[in-house]
């Protein structure tokens, strides 16, 4: 085996040092931030070019000098070769001129013109190569900025993973699924199943008004405030109002959050809900093939200080399925500006309930919001939770 591994350390030695061969005499003449962007030769034959075109001209025109038209190549120069490079093409430059123009002056004249010259032309490349490696080192700090930001936005986005589902809840009667796929690295959705007893469990959507970092950071608040109240206290009108009480101290009237809570119990066949704002979740009756909306009835979290809202309920049956969504499904638009809707929605959740299992269910939901959206992608954050009921298996109601 270590022979093996030498052997075919051996091989790949030569072709490197062939590749380095080719390239290092070109690259060397580079600053460093050019020759890691592209190609050496561009700047190279544009600089040998200009100079050779100066050159050329100086030597045709004799009656003035065209010494000072050297300073459009060196300064290019300047921009793409390296600081030792960018000087020695001023003696090139001064070489050149005294050597084919054919301009008749006196020695001492020509001495002192040259000199001229090349002060002049070093004072150029001088700013210039400040001015670079000025804009080189602004340039490596705004990338290690920009590094330092994406970790940091990398690691919210773990914690905000943290408030998330990692499995789905264990309860007889029930099927449940879950996701949330957030448009930027972070996301304002959240979701989550509280479990009160083996029968009965509290299911949450929410959505922060806004994108990125602020909404997320008032996401996680809301998600550890759910839990806290959920924990505390099984009335849900109280933890609406004690939450809108707690978003409101931590936020500024420009955010807020729609939520939904729920809470379903096997053993009597009831979800009860609290609609905040939200989009309303579609109860499907697998006996009638019916759409029921659990529609609003009071305002968004923290956004006023008094909330009043009430407690709504509906009955339950084997075969009924419930699909909570943020506006990020029904609001995704395709390359015309149409939405997907909720009647495509409606659509997808009638077709899937009765033959789909609850994970199929949502997976079919956001694959059709996202082909619909396919052209412009996701412009908002997608969490989708289906809820299926399976009470005749539950040994809970034959108790």
């Amino acid at each position: 085996m270590n022979d093996l591994v030498h052997f075919a350390v051996g091989e790949s030695k030569p072709a490197e040092s062939h590749g380095l061969r080719k390239w290092v005499p070109l690259v060397s003449f580079l600053r460093k931030d050019v020759a890691s962007k592209g190609p050496a030769w561009p700047p190279l034959l544009l600089v040998l070019g200009a100079i050779s075109a100066v050159a050329y001209a100086d030597h045709l025109v004799v009656s003035i000098s065209l010494v000072y038209l050297y300073i459009l190549p060196i300064a290019v120069g300047a921009i793409f070769l390296r600081k030792e490079v960018s000087y020695s093409l001023i003696v090139i430059c001064i070489v050149l001129h005294d050597s084919y123009s054919q301009r008749p002056i006196h020695p001492a004249l020509r001495i002192f013109h040259n000199l001229s010259a090349m002060l002049c032309f070093a004072f150029v490349v001088y700013f210039i190569q400040r001015y670079m490696e000025q804009k080189e080192a602004l340039d490596k700090k705004v990338q290690q900025q920009r590094d330092d930001l994406l970790k940091d936005v990398e690691l919210a986005a773990q914690v905000q993973r943290l408030f998330l589902p990692v499995s789905e809840p264990a309860i007889d009667g029930l099927e449940i699924a879950g996701m949330m796929h957030p448009a930027r690295s972070v996301g304002g959705d959240y979701y989550d199943y509280i479990p009160i007893n083996a029968h009965t469990i509290q299911v949450v959507i929410a959505d922060v008004a806004g994108k990125g970092v602020p909404a997320a950071l008032l996401m996680s608040a809301t998600a550890a405030a759910m839990r806290l109240e959920a924990n505390r206290d099984r009335n849900m009108l109280a933890q609406v109002e004690r939450l809108n009480t707690q978003i409101g101290a931590v936020s500024d009237p420009e955010r807020y959050v729609t939520l939904l809570a729920t809470e379903i119990d096997t053993h009597k066949r009831i979800i009860r809900y609290v609609n905040c704002g939200h989009n309303p979740a579609l109860l499907f009756r697998a006996k009638t093939g019916a759409l029921m909306r659990m529609d609003s009835s009071c305002p968004p979290i923290g956004l006023s200080p008094d909330e009043i809202c009430e407690l709504a309920s509906a009955d339950l049956a084997s075969g009924d399925v419930v699909v909570f969504y943020t506006d990020g499904v029904t609001e995704a638009e395709n390359r015309l500006g149409e939405e997907f809707g909720l009647e495509r929605l409606s659509t997808v959740v009638r077709d899937g309930s009765s033959s789909l299992s609850a994970q199929e269910l949502t997976t079919k939901i956001f694959n059709s919001a996202a082909d619909f959206c396919s052209d412009v992608g996701f412009h908002d954050d997608v969490t989708i939770v289906v809820v299926k009921c399976h009470l005749d298996r539950s040994s809970a109601v034959g108790a």
